[in-house]
């Protein structure tokens, strides 16, 4: 029997790189390192871009991932947004919702399956107040869509591991955190996404 090839694009920031985690592995290296299933090949490309916003996002992901994918193999995206919209002087839900639609929308077009994984909460409350309102139109976007969304903002926002390992790395995750991150992936639909057997252990 032919195993299947399963190829994924994970497009996103330099969180998705594994930028401050001293094992270099990130939360998507978590990830990928808890998915092991008989007869699948995975095969995992990681486009990640420090900073970048949605419409920057939306610029470049077809482009760069089209190149990663294969006729031969299912082709998966993963899409992992930042909060960089806050700081755009015209930043908006509504522009922000557009972006990440018409990523999506490409995607689907393709015959592409995404999971979005949304932005991460910061130790700025006030900044995370916003990020809170674009979480939510982030996920419903997704939602609309039928694309599977992982909520990182809501459980990590009041979480005191998540938040003293940015305190730790100034503002950054680091082991624990990644590790937060990759927990909540791998718990909300992962498994399912790939259509692979979850862990027993």
């Amino acid at each position: 029997m032919q195993n299947r090839r399963i190829r994924i694009a994970a497009v996103g920031d330099h969180i998705l790189a594994g930028a401050g985690d001293p094992r270099s592995i990130g939360w998507w290296g978590r990830v990928l390192a808890r998915t092991a299933a008989p007869e699948v090949t995975l095969e995992n490309y990681v486009l990640a871009v420090p900073h970048e916003t949605t419409e920057q996002l939306n610029e470049r992901w077809w482009g760069e991932a089209s190149r990663r994918f294969s006729e031969s193999a299912e082709n998966r995206l993963v899409v992992s947004l930042s909060d960089a919209d806050l700081d755009l002087e015209a930043s908006s839900s509504a522009r922000s919702r557009l972006n990440l639609a018409n990523v999506l929308d490409t995607a689907s077009q393709r015959g592409i399956t995404a999971l979005v994984v949304g932005p991460v909460p910061t130790l700025d409350e006030a900044r995370n107040d916003r990020l809170a309102d674009l979480n939510t139109a982030y996920q419903d976007v997704a939602a609309r869509r039928g694309h599977l969304y992982v909520d990182a903002f809501t459980p990590l926002r009041t979480h005191e591991q998540w938040r003293a390992d940015l305190a730790a790395g100034d503002g950054v995750p680091g082991q624990a955190g990644h590790g937060l991150i990759a927990w909540l992936v791998l718990h909300r639909g992962w498994y399912q996404w790939l259509g692979v057997p979850e862990p027993t252990a």
